[in-house]
């Protein structure tokens, strides 16, 4: 293995005597780049950030846009809800009202029906009544006339009419 010769100069970078050198070529290097890239890059990346820049601008409008139809569309959803209760207790309210009405007629044709029931219950009752007085103001004069037989008593048919029906008249006086 060979020895490295250390009187040989090292890295040319680190070599003192080539400074002004690379420092002429590193300035040319600079701006020829600088050169490139104004001419070429950078009016694509500036057109390329002001395209995205009009984009960002026009979608940041659009959606403040569609922010606003929502609010106005969730408005005119609360509307149309609104109206729609308002309209569905309104129906409720008139068909309730109906339903009353219907029923206060139905009640009203009901009650005449009882009361004329009624009414013809009492007319019958009192037929009843006046027929059962009746009877029994006939079986009291057969009876009283069949026990003043049995007695031997005699009495006019007027005479046992009359106290029969005296003394009917004094019971239904008493009740």
């Amino acid at each position: 293995m060979e020895e490295p010769d250390v009187t040989a100069p090292g890295m040319p970078q680190l070599d003192f005597s080539t400074y002004p050198n690379q420092i002429f070529w590193l300035v040319v290097s600079i701006v020829v780049l600088y050169l490139i890239l104004s001419r070429t890059a950078l009016p694509r990346i500036a057109a390329v950030l002001a395209d995205r820049r009009g984009t960002i601008t026009n979608d940041i409008a659009a959606a403040e846009d569609a922010k606003a139809k929502a609010a106005e569309a969730e408005e005119a959803h609360k509307q149309a809800l609104a109206d729609a209760r308002a309209e569905t207790n309104r129906i409720i309210e008139a068909a309730r009202q109906e339903i009353q009405a219907e029923l206060d007629a139905q009640m009203a044709e009901a009650e005449a029906e009882i009361a004329a029931r009624a009414a013809e219950s009492e007319a019958r009752i009192r037929a009843i009544r006046d027929s059962a007085r009746d009877m029994v103001a006939e079986v009291a004069r057969d009876t009283t006339r069949e026990v003043l037989h049995l007695f031997d008593v005699k009495a006019d048919a007027r005479s046992v009419t009359a106290a029969v029906n005296a003394r009917l008249k004094a019971e239904g006086g008493a009740q």
